[in-house]
């Protein structure tokens, strides 16, 4: 047998075409990698499994990626790393606005601020103003209080059995799955439920 492998450039939160080479009688699994069904609030998750279900067919199966949930201390650390590289990485939305929208923001003055949020299993990444300060941007000011934040990202983390649970509502079902060894990640296999 072979494996026929079509990568697709999609705005994968929308339904897509597949590509006109794509075998219309084979069975069809959809690679979701890393964990990016993390950072959808759970009713978009499951929107985005209803789209991923609809692509893959009754007879496929969606191969998808989640970070697990575990100790508050790791991941607050991991997010909040000693080498600034989150910070960055979150300062540069500001970067971003300053450059595709004309904005004014002095990226000094926000500084990179996440936690864990154990009611809604996810951390949250703000960006929080140093001081009491006004951006413009496209033509429009806004006004910052000192310590006032812009949430830039969630990141919600599973169980086992809270995704499961969450796929269960897109009519998808946990078929198998596997871990590292300190069970910080998982891949999962799902099918039709």
């Amino acid at each position: 047998e072979s494996l026929q492998v079509s990568p697709v450039g999609a705005d994968f939160t929308t339904r897509f075409e597949l590509p006109s080479d794509v075998d219309d009688a084979a069975p069809r699994v959809v690679y979701f990698p890393g964990s990016t069904i993390g950072n959808f609030g759970p009713q978009s998750a499951i929107q985005l499994l209803e789209n991923i279900r609809s692509i893959r067919r009754a007879d496929g199966a969606l191969l998808i990626g989640i970070d697990r949930k575990k100790e508050v201390e790791t991941i607050e650390a991991a997010y909040n790393d000693a080498a600034g590289i989150t910070a960055q990485f979150n300062q540069n939305v500001l970067h971003r606005i300053n450059g595709e929208f004309g904005a004014d923001f002095d990226v000094d003055a926000f500084a990179h601020w996440a936690f864990y949020n154990r009611d809604h299993g996810r951390v949250e990444m703000h960006l929080k103003s140093k001081s009491q300060q006004a951006v413009r941007v496209n033509g429009h000011e806004f006004a910052f209080r000192e310590g006032e934040t812009i949430r830039t990202e969630f990141s919600y983390k599973f169980s086992l059995e809270e995704f499961s649970a969450l796929a269960n509502q897109a009519d998808l079902r946990l078929a198998e799955s596997w871990s590292d060894k300190n069970e910080m990640f998982s891949l999962l296999y799902l099918t039709a439920a």
